[in-house]
């Protein structure tokens, strides 16, 4: 079998990948050599801008398979048929650190999942937490500036993290998850995952019911100590990529069991908790746990830019029968996560093959960069036309929210306890976790001035007097109280 003939992206056979083109042996290159300018041009356009956030990540292919009916309450294809697979891509992920970062670092882990869906693309853009640091997007981007580097030293700043999250109690409940065991994961396939926002269901009779969506790792939660993390980041800075893909390679598939919480519609105006602030979690035993499916990753990429850089997620993405909430920080993502693949992608970035449905796409965007067909047909190019062009469909009309609200700035503190469920989760973990959370935050707050340290003190304190006093003494400080 003849080996295939390259070319340049024109499609001209190249007769010579070897030497390039000069005037003479000992003389100086020729500008007509194009393949020479091609190659160079292209290597220097090879990267893309990293995310600004979840930049270090890892990805794969798999299923998911609907073991329990949820028609009663959404008609989302995904969710009604027992026993249909859908097509799955997921991508995991640190969050701070940039895409050369170790993976066995103390960070929150990105969860993000896309279902191919026959009615379009939905996506499912979590953490490996149920909660987040802050409730206000207003908040986010000062947030993200802490995890980043010092604009003098260019170093990671332990002062600027705890001088915003003490001056934030809101983030509580997250920091107490990132310092206990669960914020060093030895791998991916050893974490739980969770849609964090509140989200809604629509079944058939235009009843809203709220949601959260929870995946249960059926390998075991398995975590590190920092001592361990430390050695494994000597040995291998990728070992969170290398475990997920070595495992499905050898057929270890990794599974989840995935859960959802469901609340009617009107319970959310007199339930005790705001349900819609990503810092709270809705108690199991108020809404518990319903089993409804099974995720399995069971292919790897055949090109991690391809199908993982250039995985794009985004809440905006969602199907009939699902929809979103009044959670804050879940709207303003709505825009934010689309807008920064228009930016590190390309405007047109859904047409790649792994962003792409499966279902026809029929929009009115016209060209800007990546645009590689013809959308509508030659005149139907704006709507509404005469040129049979695509048109709305009453059909998928939402109903409106019955619960009640007005446009204006509302005090996210105001009727808030951000140290109940930060405490009750202390109080849940044993004496050994204890422990390793009390050193993981006295490692962590190392060289942060005595006042911030005090001022957090004062935080760990209002959710239990035990968890300030056990910080308080790794540290060799005194206690608050």
């Amino acid at each position: 079998m003849s080996p295939k003939t390259m070319t340049t992206t024109a499609g001209n056979p190249i007769p010579d990948n070897q030497n390039s083109v000069t005037a003479g042996a000992r003389g100086p290159l020729l500008m007509q050599d194009y393949q020479l300018l091609e190659k160079l041009a292209h290597q220097n356009r090879e990267r893309i801008p990293e995310r600004v956030v979840h930049a270090k990540g890892s990805g794969a292919h798999g299923t998911f398979r609907l073991t329990h009916d949820l028609s009663q309450y959404t008609t989302a294809s995904l969710f009604t048929t027992v026993g249909k697979e859908t097509p799955v891509f997921q991508r995991f992920s640190t969050v701070a650190g940039e895409r050369g970062a170790a993976d066995a670092e103390r960070d929150v882990r990105g969860f993000a999942l896309k279902f191919y869906t026959e009615q379009g693309n939905f996506d499912l853009v979590g953490n490996n937490t149920p909660v987040f640091f802050v409730r206000d997007p207003l908040k986010f981007p000062d947030f993200i500036h802490t995890q980043k580097r010092h604009p003098k030293s260019n170093l990671r700043s332990n002062t600027a993290m705890w001088d915003f999250w003490s001056l934030s109690p809101e983030s509580l409940h997250q920091v107490t998850i990132l310092f206990s065991d669960r914020g060093l994961p030895q791998s991916f396939r050893h974490i739980n995952g969770y849609g964090s926002h509140t989200y809604s269901l629509i079944n058939g009779n235009g009843e809203r019911f709220w949601v959260k969506f929870h995946f249960k790792t059926q390998q075991g939660i398995k975590c590190l100590t920092n001592k361990e993390a430390q050695a494994v980041v000597a040995k291998d800075r990728e070992s969170n990529q290398r475990d997920l893909f070595e495992a499905i390679e050898a057929g270890d598939f990794p599974r989840w069991n995935v859960q959802v919480q469901i609340m009617p519609e009107l319970e959310a105006e007199k339930y005790h908790i705001h349900p819609f602030d990503v810092t709270k979690v809705w108690p199991h035993k108020d809404y518990p746990v319903q089993d409804i499916g099974v995720l399995e990753l069971n292919r790897n990429p055949d090109n991690y830019f391809a199908e993982v850089e250039q995985a794009s997620f985004s809440p905006s993405n969602m199907v009939a029968g699902i929809s979103w909430s009044p959670d804050k920080m879940l709207q303003a993502r709505i825009f934010s996560y689309a807008d920064a693949h228009r930016y590190r992608v390309g405007t047109h970035y859904e047409m790649l093959p792994i962003n792409r449905p499966l279902t026809p796409v029929h929009t009115y965007h016209l060209d800007g960069s990546m645009r590689f067909d013809a959308p509508g047909g030659p005149d139907a190019y704006y709507e509404p036309n005469s040129f049979d062009g695509p048109v709305q469909d009453e059909a998928f009309r939402e109903p409106p929210l019955k619960i009640s609200g007005n446009g204006d700035r509302y005090d996210h503190r105001q009727g808030n306890d951000d140290y109940g469920q930060p405490g009750d989760l202390f109080r849940l973990m044993s004496d050994d976790q204890k422990n390793q959370l009390f050193n993981n935050l006295a490692e962590g707050m190392e060289g942060v001035p005595a006042e911030i340290v005090q001022r957090q003190l004062g935080h760990f304190h209002k959710a239990d007097p035990a968890y300030a006093a056990g910080v308080a003494k790794a540290l060799g400080v005194a206690s608050q109280g």
